[in-house]
């Protein structure tokens, strides 16, 4: 064997060594997750938690409310997440809107677990942080949502 051919492949020897392997990086390759997939599993999971009545800001639930109305749509499950994602780390910001009467505090403690299970599970990223930010209380009215309250009103 050339000294070329020993260098070479003491280098490789030495890469595959540095490398670090986990559930998303092995040895027969890596994968790779987008944050659009991180956003929707979080979505999805803060959604579950009792006592979150919408995701997002006003402004992001009047866009979802307007895109929803368009045939063939699909429901925008990502709306008020975004999420800030390396090679196996993420960190994910969550708005959303309370139903009066429910303890915030325990509402955003369930959204960190219920995120941090999907997500881990079902990305193999290591979440990091899930930071919670309360927009709105959802105040209960003569049993209409935000959303049938606007049906049917001509503007």
């Amino acid at each position: 064997m050339s000294e070329v051919q020993k260098n070479q492949s003491a280098s490789a020897t030495k890469a595959e060594e540095k490398k670090q392997l986990d559930a998303l990086h092995t040895e027969l390759g890596d994968t790779t997750i987008a944050e659009t997939v991180v956003q929707k599993i979080a979505g999805i999971a803060a959604r579950e938690v009792p006592g979150v009545h919408a995701m997002g800001n006003a402004a992001r639930r009047a866009f979802d409310q307007l895109t929803e109305r368009i045939p063939g749509s699909q429901t925008n499950v990502s709306g008020g997440v975004s999420v800030e994602k390396g090679e196996r780390q993420a960190a994910i910001d969550v708005s959303i809107v309370v139903e009066y009467g429910v303890s915030i505090v325990d509402v955003a403690d369930a959204i960190r677990r219920n995120v941090i299970q999907a997500v881990e599970f079902g990305t193999g990223l290591d979440v990091i942080e899930v930071n919670v930010n309360v927009t709105d209380v959802n105040l209960p009215s003569d049993g209409r949502s935000d959303e049938s309250a606007t049906e049917g009103r001509v503007e």
